[in-house]
């Protein structure tokens, strides 16, 4: 149990960026009324948008 939480610990900005950012996005595009690009749903768009802050902030080891 505690190797699989220090591997998850690793792994904790791409975690948090597509299991709250990826939906957050999605709900404000959604509620928003707006359409993403390319024909994307609202989901999609979300995990691109939370995978392309949350993979710098993973290699980087930080979010700013």
């Amino acid at each position: 149990m505690v190797f699989i939480l220090k591997k998850m610990h690793h792994f904790g900005s791409l975690i948090f960026a597509i299991g709250f950012l990826a939906p957050l996005t999605a709900q404000l595009v959604t509620a928003m009324g707006w359409t993403p690009p390319f024909g994307l749903s609202p989901i999609v768009f979300g995990l691109l948008i939370a995978l392309a802050l949350g993979l710098p902030a993973n290699l980087r080891g930080r979010w700013f």
